[in-house]
């Protein structure tokens, strides 16, 4: 039996590699259609992949509040009667005193991190950087999946106290440390000493997760217990505090509050919040949305229904675009597998014509004891044959394609085994299918007509 199985395989073969031109020609739709379903699934899951890093920048349950600075909504006070001006309500900002409030108030909050980031330099051996310093609990590093690579976290004591202390990112050591530890040791981070304490591990940010979640690279910053930003640094709410009690008059039993006016004089608005973003970790996605809502509510009472922060939820956003790229992946996936199957009808044209043109090798073959088993195997194989030389061209133009697309339109491609493996699958799968109708209209005909048609 596996006798007859070789002959007729070798039949095929000789069949295939007798007609190449022909062969080339029918291979061509399994070709690209196999080339375009490796290459847009190679697209989908690097936006995938791309996604799921960025989720992953984020967090995962997360909610991001942020300050506005330039306020885009206000709401009017008397008019003053010294100067007729309207007045803007007065807003503390966005301060520690939220964050206990929000944690104090609403439910179902995992953990929250405040942020206070302020632009400054670093002075080490001469050389001067400029760099982020970023004000963070310990909460931060947990929420945001930042991985220590060397030293130790902020203990109680120095968040408490405000220690002259920092975890640096990975790019400042091998800027500033390239030979030696640099725990233990101090850099000067804007007026101040720092000392070390730590090393995060390096977070490889793609450009277009900065420009699409308008991050930094976290590589380049400085890290300090958010009290120690507070005391040694900067603190926004004392300023606001101290202009508050400058310009608080009293008129004829009126008090107008003109603290958190911007200086019409000045080009820039004035940045009178204490803390720079706060997120806040839920305990369930479904939650996400509700818990938002009764966050904007506690924040509008407490900044006296002025709008001057704005909430987002990145992850929801992020499985938004996630859904979108699905569909758009399903789409562009259905219109390679129409390629596939339009490549697996010319294979069956083909094969049916190649029948008609050797009726007479055909009814040859069958006079001389071949069974119509054997017809139907050897035209079987040749149409597998086809499609599996076809699949395996487009698996190696797919690849191509994916790369090209990568290096020259900036699009992220992942290619995995399993879309090679599938498409070949399919190729292979079609030149069955396909091959199976020609073969049984070639088994049927009759040696002695195939024998006198000419």
């Amino acid at each position: 039996m596996s006798e007859r199985v070789l002959a007729n395989l070798y039949i095929a073969i000789e069949a295939v590699f007798a007609n190449k031109m022909r062969s080339i020609l029918t291979a061509l739709g399994i070709i690209f259609g196999v080339a375009a379903v490796i290459a847009m699934l190679a697209i989908g899951n690097g936006a995938q992949q791309e996604i799921l890093e960025q989720i992953k920048l984020v967090g995962v349950n997360n909610i991001v509040i942020e300050p506005i600075i330039e306020q885009k909504e206000e709401n009017l006070a008397e008019s003053s009667s010294a100067t007729g001006k309207e007045k803007k309500k007065f807003s503390p900002g966005l301060s520690l005193k939220d964050v206990d409030a929000i944690a104090e108030v609403v439910p179902s909050v995992n953990s929250l991190s405040p942020e206070i980031v302020l632009e400054t330099y670093i002075i080490k051996s001469g050389i001067r950087r400029s760099a982020k310093l970023v004000g963070v609990e310990p909460n931060y590093f947990k929420l945001t999946s930042f991985d220590l690579a060397e030293g130790e976290m902020f203990n109680k004591q120095q968040l408490i106290k405000g220690a002259p202390v920092c975890i640096i990112g990975k790019s400042i050591r091998t800027k500033f440390f390239p030979t030696e530890d640099p725990i233990g040791k101090s850099i000067k981070c804007g007026p101040n000493w720092l000392t070390i304490i730590g090393v995060l591990e390096e977070r490889i940010i793609s450009e277009s997760s900065i420009a699409k979640l308008g991050i930094r690279d976290f590589n380049m910053d400085v890290y300090a217990p958010i009290k120690t930003v507070l005391i040694r640094y900067e603190n926004r709410d004392l300023v606001t505090k101290s202009m508050l009690k400058q310009n608080n008059t009293s008129s004829r039993g009126r008090v107008v509050i003109v603290a958190a006016e911007s200086d019409e004089s000045s080009s820039a608005p004035k940045n009178y919040h204490q803390i720079d973003k706060l997120v806040v970790q839920v305990d369930q996605t479904e939650l996400l949305n509700p818990v938002a809502e009764i966050i904007s509510r506690v924040l509008e009472r407490r900044h006296y229904n002025v709008v001057d922060y704005q909430i987002t939820i990145p992850e929801l956003l992020l499985k938004q675009q996630q859904r979108t790229n699905q569909i758009f992946n399903f789409v562009l996936g259905a219109i390679a597998g129409i390629s596939l199957l339009v490549g697996g009808i010319g294979i069956m044209n083909i094969m049916l014509a190649s029948v008609l043109e050797r009726i007479k090798e055909i009814g040859l073959r069958l006079s001389i004891g071949a069974k119509k088993l054997d017809i139907v195997t050897q035209f079987i194989f040749e149409a597998v044959m086809i499609s599996i030389s076809g699949g395996l061209i487009g698996i190696v133009l797919g690849i191509v394609l994916a790369v090209l697309v990568s290096k020259f339109a900036e699009i992220p491609t992942v290619i995995t085994f399993t879309s090679i493996l599938l498409s070949f699958g399919v190729a292979a799968t079609i030149g069955l299918i396909f091959g199976i109708t020609p073969a049984k209209r070639a088994a049927d005909q009759d040696p002695i007509t195939s024998l006198r048609h000419e």
